[in-house]
């Protein structure tokens, strides 16, 4: 086997990182992974994550790990509402379609995916600030000053990865959108109204260039998004939460009451402007095996839900290079996965960039049950 008394280090401990390291441990090989976080105990904020069918379902699978996906995730349907409070479009998720996308909450995913690996996989506090050639082996430095080695990296450890420079000049850019974050503890108590809109369903609605999704069942949290394009001053800070909220009710000054209740409840906001990577050819002249998965290869805003997925099956294919013996070298396993890593993503990248287009003008057609 290509890797068979070689040391692999995956830098990221997101879903897919993780997944990798699962992948490549059932086929016995030498995996650690590093992780910026202190402890496996910190929160990952965030969205809930629909895995699909043909990618991140198909991972999981091969990972062993479907069933457990299964267990954790809620089938949820959709609402389209209008800026007034209106239901425009209700859709339950039936029997046959429970399985087709779930939600599950990240910190779950990342407790499933942990639990599922040897002991002491996952290194901790370990934030990679660079990676040199030394010896024919890979050197990582990180930032507490820890020095490790590797015979062969992956980078998982999204869009702003120290190592992307060994395999492509392709910097990062700007989609012209910012999201807003924001999270209700209690909501059935704090934003009742809005919580009853939402009729256990994630809801969406746009105007005039204002989009909102929102999830009543982030675990013990409602999690949503404020959506709108990027004006050219934005200065906000967001531990100061009455300087979010007033931010964003200026901005949706026009929505119902319903709407302004869900901003007034939240006690937690992070934003982000969206950004993307493009998937031009990557450098072939590496000093030492080493690629990129998820973020890290094709950072692309949310809003096809393919980020998760895409880079899920990053990890399906380059794991199966790597272990099938079909390959004469780690080089061609990887350079393989790259070529057909650069076809599936260019094609997500494109589905993301026109729903964006679309849910900022409140057109919702990309989604199949709204056509």
């Amino acid at each position: 086997m290509l890797l068979t008394n070689k040391k692999t280090a995956i830098i990221g401990a997101g879903p897919v990182g993780l997944t990798m390291a699962r992948l490549l441990q059932q086929n016995g090989i030498n995996v650690t992974v590093y992780e910026r976080d202190k402890d496996p105990k910190a929160r990952i904020w965030g969205g809930t994550l629909d895995l699909h069918k043909g990618s991140g379902q198909d991972a999981m699978q091969k990972a062993g790990l479907l069933e457990e996906y299964y267990k954790k995730a809620i089938p949820m349907g959709r609402i389209i509402t209008d800026y007034l409070g209106n239901v425009l479009f209700s859709k339950e998720t039936s029997v046959e379609e429970q399985y087709d996308g779930p939600e599950i909450n990240r910190n779950d995913l990342r407790t499933l995916l942990i639990n599922s690996l040897e002991k002491d996989t996952v290194i901790w506090d370990r934030k990679l600030i660079k990676a040199e050639e030394q010896n024919n082996k890979w050197v990582l430095h990180f930032e507490n000053g820890e020095i490790e080695t590797a015979d062969f990296v992956i980078g998982a450890n999204g869009g702003m990865t120290a190592i992307r420079k060994y395999l492509t000049d392709a910097a990062v850019e700007f989609t012209g959108t910012y999201m807003i974050q924001g999270e209700v503890s209690e909501p059935e108590i704090k934003c009742p109204d809005f919580y009853k809109l939402c009729a256990d369903k994630i809801l969406m609605t746009s105007n005039n260039g204002n989009l909102l999704v929102a999830n009543p069942k982030n675990s013990n949290v409602l999690s949503y998004n404020v959506i709108f394009k990027m004006p050219e001053i934005l200065e906000l800070d967001f531990k100061n939460s009455d300087s979010v909220i007033e931010f964003i009710s200026e901005r949706f000054k026009d929505w119902d009451a319903v709407y302004k209740q869900l901003f007034q409840a939240a006690s937690f906001f992070t934003g982000l402007p969206t950004k993307k990577i493009s998937v031009e050819e990557w450098k072939n002249n590496r000093p030492l095996p080493i690629t990129l998965i998820g973020d890290a290869a094709h950072l692309m805003p949310p809003f096809a839900g393919q980020g998760a997925n895409i880079g899920l099956l990053d990890a399906l294919i380059l794991s199966e290079n790597l272990t099938n013996r079909d390959f004469k070298t780690i080089e061609e396993a990887v350079f393989d996965y790259e070529q057909q890593m650069q076809l599936y993503a260019r094609k997500a990248q494109e589905e993301t960039r026109i729903n964006e287009i679309k849910m900022l003008k409140r057109d919702f057609t990309f989604l199949k049950f709204a056509n």
